[in-house]
């Protein structure tokens, strides 16, 4: 641990020097460890190591300086004690299932979560004994009547993916604690810089670090954070094990990513903010998803729950898939791709991307409809987004 990890810093101050330790070369910025293995001073402390008993790098699976700079510092950002550091943020919510689960064992989750996570629970997760109800992320009495007694983990993500409803946390997490289950809170929208559910009750927050953490769409990675036993104990254990394993290269990438997290979330939030107000304006945008508008339904959730309301916003145009087609085909500037989280807006139809290997009655009962369109908004300058729209918007 470096001695900026303690919460006596202010956020922005980790943000930049939390989990760093200099090496005998005293560099400034982080130090890159580009090594499959680390070398023991004699056979003894090689034993010793192995068993445990030594603390110390062993392998770069589960063992590497540079992952464990970051690791320190978003796990300080986030207000946890441990942080495991994935391949991916799809093989970090596995290897939280994998983790906490058994056969017999039943998962509560939120229907408006990534398409890709349905299927994971749908899909994967029932070959092993595992099965999943999905509730309406806001009805909370139908959370509660989903519970059974083999219910041992309720998951959530808020805002969801993509009409950026929001969950109340708080209650969320009396409500597992009451049956004894875990509230695990994908965090990936708002991140450290607009939201802690630890402080708000939950128990495990997982991250996709390939978003708003690395800021610029250029690695694949993600994050567990949570308490020391069952994050840096066994979350760790089973990284340990069966290794979906965060280079170091992309540990490095995604420091560097922290280090200006809160000022691209403020810009994020105030684009986002600025466009949905115009589009709500629009006269052929059916409808606006975003936390920000004081018509949105949780609304003063979010004001109370976050820091800010993130860079999601989603539309509804008239006219189904091909009328958001033409939209999305019609733009110039924004980026016709799945990912978010980059400096550059990007734009997409969940309908038939991220959400595209999920059944019908899945999207339908999650919201996503065909003329339903996501932008991820980015940080060029808002009248050039809103020009490139209202182009598109022209064409449909």
């Amino acid at each position: 641990m470096s001695q900026f990890d303690d919460e006596e810093y202010g956020f922005n101050t980790r943000a930049v020097r939390a989990g760093q330790v200099r090496t005998n070369e005293q560099e400034q910025s982080e130090p890159l460890f580009l090594t499959s293995s680390f070398t023991f001073e004699n056979a003894a402390q090689a034993a010793a190591r192995f068993c445990g008993d030594e603390t110390g790098n062993i392998y770069s699976r589960f063992s590497n300086p540079t992952v464990r700079t970051f690791e320190q510092r978003l796990a300080s950002l986030e207000g946890g004690d441990s942080c495991v550091a994935t391949a991916s943020g799809m093989s970090a919510i596995l290897a939280t299932c994998m983790t906490v689960l058994s056969a017999g064992d039943h998962i509560v989750s939120s229907r408006g979560i990534f398409g890709t996570t349905t299927s994971l629970f749908c899909n994967i997760l029932p070959r092993f004994g595992v099965e999943t109800s999905f509730v309406p992320l806001t009805d909370y009495q139908a959370w509660e009547q989903a519970i059974t007694p083999a219910t041992r983990m309720l998951f959530v993500e808020t805002p969801s993916n993509p009409l950026t409803e929001v969950a109340d946390i708080v209650r969320l997490a009396d409500l597992a604690h009451a049956h004894d289950c875990l509230l695990v809170v994908d965090n990936c929208f708002c991140t450290p810089a607009l939201q802690l559910p630890l402080e708000l009750g939950a128990d495990v927050i997982i991250h996709s670090a390939t978003k708003y953490l690395d800021g610029q769409g250029r690695c694949v990675g993600g994050a567990v954070i949570g308490d020391r036993r069952l994050v840096g104990e066994e979350v760790y254990g089973f990284l340990r094990t069966a290794g979906p394993t965060m280079s170091a290269f992309n540990a490095w990438v995604f420091i560097k990513g922290l280090e200006t997290l809160s000022l691209r979330m403020r810009a994020h939030c105030d684009n986002a903010m600025a466009l949905a107000d115009w589009l709500q304006t629009h006269p052929k945008v059916l409808k606006v998803n975003y936390p920000g508008l004081p018509d949105h339904p949780q609304h003063t959730l979010a004001s109370r729950q976050q820091r800010g309301f993130g860079g999601i916003v989603s539309l509804e145009v008239d006219g189904g898939r091909a009328a958001a087609w033409r939209l999305i085909d019609s733009t110039r500037l924004l980026s016709i791709t799945a990912n978010l989280g980059d400096l550059k807006s990007t734009i997409t139809h969940p309908a038939t991307t991220t959400h595209g290997r999920i059944t019908e009655e899945q999207r339908a009962l999650s919201g996503i409809t065909e003329g339903l369109i996501r932008i991820s908004v980015g940080l060029e300058d808002t009248v050039d987004v809103q020009s490139d729209l209202e182009r598109a918007l022209d064409a449909v």
